[in-house]
This record gives structure tokens, C-alpha cells and sequence, in this order.
């Protein structure tokens, strides 16, 4: 996808928009790539001499994929996705300035207006974060 596409599928916008690219989708699953450059934000504070991208900016990227992923969903436009609670969440490496990640997230089950998801977040092939999620649609301007 294009970063027009990406700015098309969610309302996120930067400086919080976590998705670089989508490297594959299909109705259950989605993978994504970000790229932190050391000019982020977060980084300003977040450690200074030894810079660390937030956890929950981690999950917040896979969570960001997971809403691509359920964009074809609210293609009417009528709702859009917020989470509702994160489980199992497990940090296992660090990921610092000009690290690349890949999140890769799959919808595991919708029940109605529910959508319970798994993500993992990697870097260079190893674990960074997993977790469970869940989320719903919220009205549109509501």
C-alpha cells in the first residue's frame, strides 16, 4: 500500500502514524513495517543518552496495522476502530533510533461489533513485543 492508502484505511496522522508499509494483507492477517528515525518525538524524553521507542508506541503500531487490517470492514465510513483492552503483553527486546519493525497482526475472532486480534512486533527476526487486543467501532464523529 502507499501512504496515501494508509492515510485512506485509518484516521491516524503524524506525527502519530506508526505504518511505513504493508508488506502483505489478506481478510485475517496483515504485516507491516516502521522505520523510527531519531528525530521521533517520543525520543526527545524517552531515554535521553539512550534513546528506547516507548512499549506502548510498539503495541500502538501493531494496533495501528490491526486497523488497516479491519478497514475493509468500515469501507461505508461508519465506525472506526478503538481499542478496548490489550492482554498478555510480554516486552522482549528494545528497539532504539533507525531500527527497523515488523508487526504482524491477525484476527483471530468478530463477534458483532468485537474484533479480538494477536500481534507481534519484531526486529531483524527476533521478538520486540506480543500481545492480545481487542477493539470495537466507534461511530464516526461521535
Amino acid at each position: 500500500m502507499t501512504q496515501n492508502e494508509i492515510l485512506a484505511a485509518i484516521p491516524h496522522r503524524p506525527p502519530m502514524l506508526l505504518v511505513d508499509e504493508i508488506i502483505q494483507r489478506s481478510e485475517q492477517r496483515i504485516v507491516c513495517r516502521k522505520t523510527f528515525r531519531a528525530d521521533e518525538f517520543f525520543f526527545q524524553g524517552h531515554y535521553p543518552g539512550f534513546a528506547l521507542v516507548p512499549g506502548v508506541v510498539l503495541c500502538e503500531s501493531a494496533m495501528q496495522a490491526g486497523a488497516i487490517l479491519l478497514s475493509a470492514l468500515m469501507a461505508d465510513g461508519n465506525g472506526v476502530p478503538v481499542a478496548t483492552r490489550m492482554n498478555e503483553v510480554k516486552f522482549k527486546n528494545m528497539v532504539r533510533p533507525g531500527d527497523t519493525i515488523e508487526m504482524s497482526v491477525d484476527l483471530v475472532e468478530r463477534m458483532a461489533n468485537a474484533f479480538f486480534l494477536k500481534a507481534k512486533v519484531t526486529k531483524e527476526g527476533k521478538l520486540a513485543v506480543s500481545f492480545e487486543f481487542a477493539c470495537t467501532m466507534a461511530p464516526v464523529g461521535g
